[in-house]
């Protein structure tokens, strides 16, 4: 016996009931989870920089140069939102100049030295 309902002619056995076309069986909806892109966490790597090279610079007097110079971009970087490490960089800026400084005192000491070591040595 065909099933007046069934366009296709299938017979569908005894005991099981057909869905009228209108009502569609339950279907859980699917639902879909964006995923929020990952932000990276603000580079700081100039900041870093600057605090070493202030550090080793009390070894050696270049390197709290490059830390001078290094602060500065890191610190300019971070006041406009494009790194982190603000602190750091102010710290490597602040040891720089110190240290930097104290390089300095000796060699104008030395400068003055031999400026007055070539006078006196005029005089005679």
């Amino acid at each position: 016996m065909t099933n007046p309902h069934d366009p296709y002619g299938q017979q569908q056995p005894s005991g099981q009931f057909q869905q009228p076309y209108g009502l569609q069986p339950y279907q859980p909806q699917q639902q879909y989870y964006v995923q929020q892109p990952y932000v990276r966490p603000p580079d700081q790597g100039m900041a870093v920089a600057s605090l070493v090279c202030s550090l080793i610079g009390l070894i050696m007097c270049f390197p709290a140069i490059l830390g001078i110079v290094f602060g500065h971009i890191a610190l300019s970087k971070a006041k406009r939102g494009e790194a982190g490490g603000q602190g750091m960089a102010q710290a490597g800026m602040i040891i720089g100049y110190v240290v930097t400084g104290l390089w300095l005192i000796p060699v104008i000491l030395w400068f003055v030295f031999v400026v007055f070591a070539i006078g006196a040595a005029g005089v005679s």
